[in-house]
C-alpha cells in the first residue's frame, strides 16, 4: 500500500530540517575536539623547545644561546601560518573543507612524526637543525590549513544571550592540550634517567600527538562533511573569499581584530614556554616539580575559561577583554619580582599568570568577527587569528629569554605591558568605528 501524499509530504519536510537543523552542543563538540588536538601538539613541540631542543639539537653552543636558537624554530610555525591558510582556502574552493582539512591535519601527522624519528645533532649534525626547521614550517602550514570555520558557525547558532559561554568553549582546548603535554613531560623526566630521557624519552610525546591527530581527524571529518553541517556553512556564507578582496574590502577590522587580544597572547607563552627556560638555565627549582605546578596552573586556567563565559553573557565580551587587560597590565607590574623571588614566588608567577590567560584567552578568539558581515566572517576570522599569534605570541619566548637574561626580568613586565596596551587601544579604536558608524 502506497503512503498517503500528505504524509510523504510531511516526512520529506521533516527530513529537510532535521537537515538544516544543528544544535550549538553539537558543534561545541568538534570545536573542543578539534581545539584539543591541536593544542597538544602545539605544547609537545613548544615544551620540548625549551627543555629538550637546545641539547639534542645545539649542543655546540652554551645554554643559553642554544634555548634562544630554539625559540627562533619555534617561531618559525607562526611565521608561515598565514600562508598555510592562504593555500587551505584555494584547497577548498578547488575541491572540498573534508578535503583541505584532511591535508591539513595529514601534513600535522606527518611533520610531528617526523620531529619524534629525527636524528640528533650528534647523529647526523646541521642536516638535524635544517630537517628540525622544516618539519616547523610543515607544522605551521599543516595549523593555518586546519581552520574549519565551527567556531564560527557556533557563535552565530548560540543563544544571543549565551554568545561569552559558547564562545570560550573552543578556548578550553588550550589549558587541556597544556595539563596533558606537560604531564607527560613530567612522567618521562621523573621516570627516566636524563641519558634515556634525551636520547629517546623525550620522542614519546610526539608519537602521542601524532595518534591524538589521527583520531582527531576522523572525528572531526565526520562533523564537517555532515549534509546538515554543510547547509548551515552555507546559509551563514561560512566559505573563504580571496585574501586579496578581504584586505582590501575590511583591512581595518583585520587589523583590529588581530590586536584586540594580545593581552591574552602575549601572556600566553610568558607563563607555558618561557618559564621552563627561565627555571632551568636560572633558577634553582627542579624542572619535574615547576612542571607540576604548570600543571596545576592548567587546571586553573580551565575555571578561569569557565568563568570567562559567564562573565562575558553578563558584562559583555568586549568589555571582559578590555577588563583583563587592564588585569594585566597590573599584573605586569609585580610578574619580574614573582619570577625573580623564591620557588614560592615563582610558583605565585605560574597560576596567577594562568588564572588570568584562563579569563582573557576564554574570550580572545572572534570577539570582533560580527565586523566582517556575512561574506567575509569565515576568512576574516583566520586571518585575524593568524596575525594575532604572529604579532603577539610567535616571538614571545624568544623575544622575552633574550631580554630578560641580557637586560633583566624588568623586561618581561614590559612585554606583557605592551599587549595589555595594544588591546586596550584596539578596542578603544573599534568602539570608535562603530559610533561614527551609528551615527552616519
Amino acid at each position: 500500500m502506497s503512503a498517503h501524499p500528505d504524509a510523504v509530504s510531511s516526512a520529506h519536510d521533516h527530513g529537510a530540517k532535521g537537515h538544516q537543523e544543528v544544535a550549538p552542543g553539537e558543534i561545541a563538540v568538534g570545536v573542543v575536539i578539534g581545539r584539543g588536538s591541536e593544542y597538544f601538539d602545539f605544547f609537545v613541540y613548544g615544551i620540548a623547545s625549551a627543555l629538550v631542543f637546545p641539547k639534542v639539537f645545539f649542543p655546540f653552543v652554551e645554554p643559553l644561546q642554544a634555548t634562544l636558537y630554539s625559540f627562533a624554530l619555534f617561531a618559525l610555525a607562526f611565521v608561515v601560518r598565514p600562508l598555510g591558510t592562504t593555500a587551505a582556502f584555494a584547497i577548498q574552493r578547488r575541491w572540498s573543507r573534508g578535503t583541505k582539512l584532511t591535508v591539513a591535519l595529514f601534513l600535522l601527522g606527518t611533520a610531528t612524526a617526523g620531529i619524534a624519528f629525527l636524528p640528533g645533532y650528534a647523529a647526523i649534525g646541521a642536516t638535524s637543525i635544517v630537517l628540525l626547521a622544516l618539519f616547523r614550517v610543515l607544522q605551521g602550514l599543516a595549523l593555518g590549513g586546519s581552520w574549519d570555520g565551527l567556531p564560527s558557525l557556533l557563535a552565530l547558532n548560540a543563544p544571543k544571550q549565551r554568545r561569552g559561554w559558547y564562545a570560550m568553549l573552543g578556548q578550553l582546548g588550550a589549558p587541556v592540550g597544556f595539563i596533558v603535554a606537560a604531564s607527560l613531560f613530567a612522567y618521562l623526566i621523573s621516570s627516566l634517567s636524563a641519558k634515556d630521557f634525551y636520547d629517546w624519552g623525550w620522542r614519546y610525546p610526539f608519537y602521542a600527538a601524532f595518534a591524538i591527530n589521527v583520531v582527531a581527524l576522523f572525528a572531526r571529518l565526520r562533523l564537517v562533511v555532515a549534509r546538515e553541517y554543510q547547509d548551515k556553512m552555507g546559509q551563514h556564507e561560512l566559505e573563504p573569499v580571496p585574501v586579496g578582496e578581504l584586505l582590501r574590502e575590511k583591512g581595518r577590522h583585520v587589523l583590529i581584530g588581530a590586536f584586540a587580544p594580545l593581552a591574552s597572547f602575549a601572556l600566553f607563552h610568558i607563563v607555558t614556554i618561557f618559564p621552563l627556560s627561565w627555571i632551568l638555565l636560572h633558577a634553582d627549582q627542579p624542572i619535574v616539580g615547576f612542571l607540576w605546578i604548570q600543571v596545576l596552573g592548567g587546571f586553573i586556567a580551565i575555571g578561569g575559561v569557565l568563568a570567562s563565559g559567564v562573565i562575558a553573557d553578563r558584562y559583555g565580551r568586549i568589555a571582559t577583554l578590555g577588563g583583563l587587560a587592564l588585569a594585566i597590565a597590573m599584573f605586569s607590574g609585580f610578574a619580574p619580582t614573582l619570577l625573580g623571588g623564591g620557588a614560592l614566588a615563582q610558583d605565585a608567577f605560574v597560576l596567577i599568570g594562568f588564572l588570568l590567560l584562563g579569563l582573557s584567552y576564554g574570550q580572545a578568539s572572534g570577539a570582533l568577527t560580527r565586523n566582517f558581515g556575512s561574506r567575509y566572517r569565515y576568512t576574516g576570522a583566520a586571518f585575524t587569528t593568524d596575525l594575532a599569534w604572529l604579532i603577539g605570541a610567535a616571538f614571545a619566548p624568544l623575544v622575552a629569554l633574550w631580554l630578560c637574561a641580557n637586560f633583566g626580568l624588568a623586561y618581561l613586565g614590559a612585554y606583557l605591558l605592551s599587549g595589555a596596551i595594544s588591546t586596550l587601544v584596539a578596542l578603544l579604536i573599534h568602539h570608535r568605528i562603530r559610533q561614527v558608524g551609528a551615527n552616519a
